[in-house]
C-alpha cells in the first residue's frame, strides 16, 4: 500500500492549529496577485547547426523518423486535454530561406521547416479542439550569409548595407506563417544568444566551432537600431499587431548587465517600439535577475516578459526550481524550455540534453522524466491566470502559485522539495473560495500520479513532501 502522501489537518473549527511540533509553515496567497500569466510553452527545433543544408541536412527534433501514429502520440501528450496544455510556442527562422549569396526573389519557407510547422499546425489543432490557443514567438536563429560582412553561414557581423534586406527576410517569414499557415505568430525576436561574441574568433574570420548553433553577433546598439527602423517596416507591411522582442541573450543577467536593457531604456524610440521583453534563462541563481525587466517596466510597466529557452537540467525538482526563479526572481509572464522533442544528433553533444521526449531515430521514442516534472507546473499555470504570492518557512521547500483571475482555469499551487530529506509542511491558503484540491505528484517513485482529493481545514493542508518530490494542488470547487 502506498505510503500516505498527504495528511489532512484534523483541526477544530476554531482555535489555533494543532501540530506535532516538527512541521514548517508555508503560505499561498491567491489574493495577493502579481503578474499576469501568459502560459508555459514548447519549442520544436528542426535546423539548428548545419553550415551546409544541401549536403548535410538536419532534423534535430526527429519527427521525420517516426510514424504518423507515434507523432500523434507525442502531440497528444503535449497538446491534448491530458497533456502539458501549453499556451506558448517558439519557432525558429533559420538562415536557409532566401539564398546564400544575395537576396533572392523567391523565398523558400518550406524545405527547412517541414516538421517544425507540422508540430505547430497539429498542436494548434489540438489546443483549439479543447478551447485553447497558442501565442507564438518566432526567432531569427541566424541570418542568411548575405546579411553578414563575412558572407558565409554564421558570419559574425552584420553588413549594415543589408539590414533592411534582413528585415524583409523576417517580414516575408511572418507573412508566410500568419497568412499561409494561419499561425498566431504574435512576436518576432531579433537573435539567438547574439550577445556571446566569444563564440567566434577575435577577427571573425571563420564561423566558430560546429557545436555552436546559428548566431550572429548583436551588440546592444544594433538591437536598439533595429527596434527603431524595423517597427515602421512591419507596420507598412500590415504587421502592426506583431510585437518585436530584442533578441534572446543566453541569460537574464546578460540582458541587463551586458547593456541590452540599458540601451533600449535610454533610447525612447527603441523603447516605444519594443513589444515583448525576452531572454533565455539558462543558469540558476544568481543569474536569474529582474534588473532588466524592472528597468524597462519603469517607463513601460505594461510590458510582458518571456523566458524563451532554458535547460531541462537533470529533469528533476531542481528543474522546477529554475522555473520558479523565472517567475518570481525575473518576474516573467511566460516560460518556454529548450526543445521538448530531441534526438542525439547535436554536433559535439547537446549541452542541454534534458527534454520531454527522446526520439531514437529508429522509429521509437521515450517519455523522459522532464515531461512529468514540467507537467506539474504547465497544467497549473494556464494563460490568463495571475502569479500569486507564496512563502516557505524551510529553505529546501519552494512553491509556485497561480490564481484563477476570474477565468476558466482553477486556482492551483505547486510545492516541491529540492533537499535530501522529507519535510512536513503546513500549507496555509488564503484568497480562494475553493475548499477541495486535487493533488498530483511526480518524484523518484511517481510520474504525475493521482495523490487524492484533499479539503482545507481551518484554511490549511498538512503534507509531507519527500526529497525530490513535486506536488500540485488544483482547486476542484470555486
Amino acid at each position: 500500500m502506498r505510503r500516505a502522501l498527504l495528511i489532512l489537518s484534523l483541526m477544530a473549527a476554531a482555535g489555533p492549529c494543532l501540530r506535532a511540533g516538527n512541521e514548517t509553515d508555508a503560505f499561498v496567497h491567491f489574493d495577493r496577485k502579481l503578474q499576469i500569466w501568459d502560459g508555459f510553452g514548447v519549442n520544436y527545433v528542426e535546423v539548428a547547426q548545419t553550415r551546409d543544408y544541401k549536403n548535410n541536412p538536419q532534423e534535430y527534433g526527429g519527427f521525420s523518423t517516426l510514424s504518423e501514429q507515434k507523432r500523434g502520440e507525442i502531440l497528444d501528450l503535449i497538446f491534448g486535454p491530458d497533456g502539458l496544455k501549453p499556451g506558448l510556442a517558439k519557432m525558429f527562422l533559420d538562415p536557409y530561406h532566401q539564398g546564400l549569396d544575395r537576396p533572392a526573389e523567391r523565398f523558400d519557407h518550406e524545405t527547412t521547416t517541414k516538421w517544425m510547422r507540422y508540430f505547430i499546425r497539429e498542436g494548434l489543432k489540438r489546443n483549439r479542439a479543447r478551447g485553447a490557443d497558442l501565442s507564438i514567438i518566432t526567432t531569427l536563429y541566424g541570418p542568411p550569409a548575405w546579411a553578414t560582412k563575412q558572407k558565409f553561414v554564421r558570419g559574425r557581423d552584420l553588413d549594415p548595407a543589408r539590414k533592411e534586406d534582413l528585415v524583409a527576410y523576417l517580414i516575408d517569414w511572418l507573412k508566410y506563417t500568419r497568412e499561409v499557415e494561419n499561425f498566431p505568430v504574435n512576436y518576432i525576436s531579433l537573435h539567438n544568444e547574439g550577445e556571446d561574441i566569444a563564440r567566434w574568433p577575435t577577427d571573425g574570420s571563420w564561423a566558430g566551432y560546429a557545436k555552436h548553433d546559428f548566431n550572429m553577433h548583436w551588440p546592444a546598439l544594433q538591437v536598439a537600431d533595429f527596434l527603431r527602423f524595423m517597427r515602421p517596416m512591419l507596420d507598412r507591411a500590415g504587421l502592426k499587431r506583431v510585437g518585436i522582442a530584442p533578441g534572446e541573450t543566453s541569460s537574464w543577467d546578460r540582458f541587463s548587465l551586458w547593456g541590452y536593457a540599458w540601451g533600449i531604456q535610454n533610447d525612447p524610440e527603441a523603447l516605444a517600439s519594443l513589444g515583448l521583453i525576452a531572454s533565455h534563462g539558462f543558469g540558476a541563481a544568481p543569474v536569474q535577475t529582474s534588473i532588466g525587466t524592472d528597468l524597462l517596466r519603469l517607463k513601460r510597466p505594461e510590458l510582458h516578459a518571456w523566458t524563451t529557452s532554458m535547460s531541462w537540467g537533470q529533469m528533476d525538482a531542481a528543474f522546477v526550481d529554475v522555473i520558479r526563479m523565472q517567475i518570481y526572481n525575473v518576474k516573467v509572464n511566460g516560460v518556454i524550455p529548450w526543445a521538448a522533442v530531441q534526438t542525439n544528433t547535436w554536433v559535439g553533444g547537446d549541452p542541454n540534453p534534458g527534454t520531454a521526449f527522446r526520439v531514437d531515430r529508429k522509429g521509437g521514442y521515450t517519455v523522459e522524466p522532464g515531461y512529468y516534472f514540467y507537467k506539474q507546473v504547465s497544467r497549473a499555470g494556464q494563460p490568463g491566470m495571475t502569479v500569486a504570492s507564496v512563502e516557505s518557512g524551510h529553505p529546501d521547500v519552494r512553491l509556485i502559485a497561480f490564481a484563477s483571475n476570474g477565468g476558466a482555469s482553477p486556482d492551483a499551487f505547486v510545492i516541491f522539495n529540492v533537499g535530501t530529506g522529507g519535510r512536513d509542511m503546513v500549507i496555509r491558503v488564503t484568497g480562494t473560495p475553493a475548499t477541495r484540491f486535487q493533488a498530483r505528484i511526480t518524484g523518484r517513485s511517481y510520474l504525475y500520479e493521482d495523490a487524492g482529493v484533499y479539503s482545507l481545514r481551518n484554511g490549511a493542508i498538512e503534507c509531507t513532501v519527500g526529497p525530490g518530490e513535486v506536488i500540485t494542488f488544483t482547486a476542484l470547487d470555486r
